[in-house]
């Protein structure tokens, strides 16, 4: 997904889909263990992904404790 779209999504999508794509990635991690992954750099990509979504969910964190903090 793209970063817009991901943005676009609530807390709660944002989660949900992280446990997702962590489960995917221990599967692709499995298949790569046993030799049978066929497009190895899936698994670049989608540990990117949860990165951008973990990346997000933080700035909305920060943003919503930011607001409080008077400065």
């Amino acid at each position: 997904m793209k970063i817009n779209e991901l943005r676009k999504l609530s807390d709660k999508e944002l989660q949900d889909k992280v446990i997702e794509s962590k489960r995917e990635l221990f599967d692709l991690r499995l298949k790569q263990s046993t030799g049978s992954l066929e497009k190895p750099s899936k698994i670049k990509e989608l540990r990117k992904e949860v990165a951008r979504m973990k990346t997000i969910l933080r700035e909305r964190e920060l943003d919503a404790g930011g607001n409080n903090n008077g400065r």
